[in-house]
C-alpha cells in the first residue's frame, strides 16, 4: 500500500518554473517496487499523463511538456519530484501523483493504484 502527499503546487508567471515533490509512505513493499508517475487534470478536461519514471530511472514525457519538464526519484527519500520550466498558462492544472507496483509506466489513469490529493498550478499569462 502506498499514500502520496503531493507539494510545491503555486501561482508563476509564464515562463517561469515550480518543482512538485510526492513524498511515498510504503508499506508492504519498497518504494523502488513502483513505477511513479505525475498527472494533470485542468478545469472541465480529463486527467492526463505528463511523466512517468521506472524504478531504474528511466523517464517518459508527454509531447506536450517533453524539454521543458523533468521527472526525477530519490528511492532513499521515497520521493518522486517534477521540475517544471518555461511554464506556459496550458500547464495550469491540478498535478497528481501517482503510483503503480511493477517495472512499467503507465499512461493511462486506470492503470495507476495510488493516488495522491493534487496539488494547484496556475500559470498566469
Amino acid at each position: 500500500q502506498v499514500q502520496l502527499v503531493e507539494s510545491g503546487g503555486g501561482l508563476v508567471q509564464a515562463g517561469g518554473s515550480l518543482r512538485l515533490s510526492c513524498a511515498c509512505a510504503v508499506s508492504g513493499s519498497t518504494f523502488s517496487s513502483y513505477a511513479m508517475g505525475w498527472f494533470r487534470q485542468a478545469p472541465g478536461k480529463e486527467r492526463e499523463f505528463v511523466a512517468g519514471i521506472t524504478w531504474s530511472d528511466r523517464p517518459y514525457y508527454a509531447d506536450s511538456v517533453k524539454g521543458r519538464f523533468t521527472i526525477s526519484r530519490d528511492n532513499a527519500k521515497n520521493t518522486v519530484y517534477l521540475q517544471m520550466n518555461t511554464l506556459k498558462p496550458e500547464d495550469t492544472a491540478v498535478y497528481y501523483c501517482a503510483a503503480r507496483r511493477g517495472l512499467v509506466i503507465a499512461t493511462t489513469t486506470s492503470l495507476m493504484t495510488s493516488w495522491g490529493q493534487g496539488t494547484q498550478v496556475t500559470v498566469s499569462s
